[in-house]
């Protein structure tokens, strides 16, 4: 019987690719919009774009072969895509990654100095045995895959990434955690001496940190990402280790992850700490629900500025309504 093909609601048509030569600056974007600026406070983890092409910037150490061995990596298909990938080029030059700087340019231009060999993880809190592990001997026991997200940024715009990494409840399950945590808590790098942004902008709480319910940080979905478009992470897309959850904005996968922590209480994150009506825990992609400053029910394609409807959990909604029902 031929292999007939149902599309997932989340599936995003293959003529709406997002080519990175054309992403858009940030204000022109939020102009066409009806936005206006955003000004100082807008999350870290959504990539931004202009014309000119990215250099990817892995930083003045070469990597490990743990970190390399299993590029290209086997594709689940499980996790498609209904458009082209977005330009790669474009998708480095412009980031959101607050500790390199608040211009969009800042983490593909002044990140070079930051070093990620080695890179050591902590697993702490509410788990069977508390330990810190070599990034490279966690990859060695990890299942890595590449799969295809769109990614939905808080600032209302929208593209497709192919990552590769490992599913995050591959990790929960090496952590052994008790069946009293409730939740998971990140912490990322800090290092003023390699992260110039963390110096000239003081007033923030860092390190980052973010959190999901343990239900989220378990869903198929989420994922440790260590590479992207078939080779390993950039610094400025969050070498070495970051978290991807497609179906919340985001400034919810947070970057260079250095502490994992397990805990029975809702652990305040860098956002929320800093605008809560603006950036709460959730953070989930809601059309019906908008931002303070602007509507979430539009989404614009990075490439053509197309506007589209923004689709409910990102359009992933076969995979986590169930969480919040």
């Amino acid at each position: 019987m031929a292999f007939i093909h149902h599309k997932r609601p989340w599936e995003i048509a293959g003529l709406k690719a997002t080519p990175e030569h054309v992403y858009v600056n940030r204000r022109r974007f939020l102009g066409a919009l009806g936005v206006g600026a955003i000004g100082l406070l807008v999350p870290a983890g959504c990539a931004h774009s202009e014309e000119t092409p990215a250099k990817s910037n892995l930083g003045p150490t070469s990597l490990p072969s743990a970190r390399t061995a299993f590029y290209p990596a086997k594709r689940n298909e499980k996790y498609k895509l209904d458009r082209k990938l977005s330009d790669e080029a474009v998708a480095g030059k412009y980031n959101n990654f607050y500790e390199f700087g608040t211009d969009k340019t800042d983490p593909s231009r002044r990140s070079g100095k930051f070093n990620t060999v080695p890179w050591t993880v902590e697993i702490t809190g509410m788990v069977k045995q508390a330990r810190v592990i070599d990034l490279d001997d966690l990859l060695k026991r990890m299942p890595i895959e590449e799969r295809l997200y769109r990614h939905r940024c808080v600032e209302a715009w929208a593209m497709a990434v192919p990552w590769t990494g490992f599913p995050l409840k591959a990790l929960i399950d090496f952590a052994e955690p008790r069946s009293s945590a409730k939740y998971v808590r990140f912490v990322s790098a800090s290092k003023p001496d390699e992260m110039p942004g963390i110096g000239e902008q003081n007033w923030y709480p860092w390190p980052y940190f973010e959190g999901l319910r343990i239900e989220e940080a378990a869903n198929e979905l989420t994922m440790c990402t260590v590479g992207i478009y078939g080779h390993p992470l950039p610094n400025q897309h969050g070498a070495p280790l970051r978290i991807n959850v497609p179906w919340k904005y985001g400034y919810k996968s947070p970057k260079s992850i250095v502490k994992i922590e397990f805990t029975d209480k809702e652990p305040p994150t860098f956002w929320d700490t800093l605008q809560p009506d603006e950036y709460p825990f959730e953070s989930n992609v809601n059309p019906n629900k908008p931002h303070p400053r602007w509507s979430q029910a539009k989404e614009r394609l990075i490439d053509t500025g197309e506007t589209v409807a923004t689709q409910m959990y990102n359009g992933y909604g076969e995979f986590v309504a169930h969480l919040y029902a």
